[in-house]
């Protein structure tokens, strides 16, 4: 059994509600050993767009990383995923921020994350679930820091 990082996000509809039926359907992949609260964050990448909402959960699965890979992009598809701009607007996102300690680049998967230690709206949520991140989130520029908020 194997212990992966899941980040999510949403901002298009009801971000806060697709991103909690997106950690629901992560049952279908394993079990959900933990999940962050739910964040408001700015946009990345491409700015001109909605705030997003964002989580981290930590999945205990028997898939390999390439089939997590594969099942999680189904369930962005069933979930209302439209093909899309990079960094643009959506309505759910799922990104393997890593899987257990392997290291991996293969294309199209890359272990971990490669840009993880750099966004703010991964590594605050994940780091409230997974203490091993508390140092890079300190790391972050503080107006990095300060563009990650818990949701009410």
């Amino acid at each position: 059994m194997a212990r992966a990082g899941i980040g999510l996000g949403s901002n298009l509809g009801d971000p806060a509600a697709n991103v909690r039926a997106a950690i629901e359907a992560l049952s279908e992949v394993g079990k959900v050993a933990a999940r962050s609260r739910l964040y408001r964050t700015k946009p990345w990448g491409r700015v001109d767009q909605p705030d997003f909402c964002n989580a981290a959960a930590i999945v205990e699965t028997q898939l390999a990383p390439r089939e997590l890979l594969e099942r999680l992009k189904a369930l962005e598809r069933r979930l209302g995923r439209k093909p899309s701009e990079r960094w643009g607007p959506r309505a759910i996102d799922f990104d393997i921020l890593f899987y257990d300690d392997m290291s991996l680049d293969e294309p199209g998967l890359q272990l971990p994350h490669p840009r993880l230690l750099e966004r703010a709206f991964v590594l605050v949520p994940l780091a409230e679930i997974d203490e091993r991140f508390a140092a890079a989130v300190e790391a972050l520029p503080p107006a990095e820091r300060a563009s990650v908020e818990a949701n009410p």
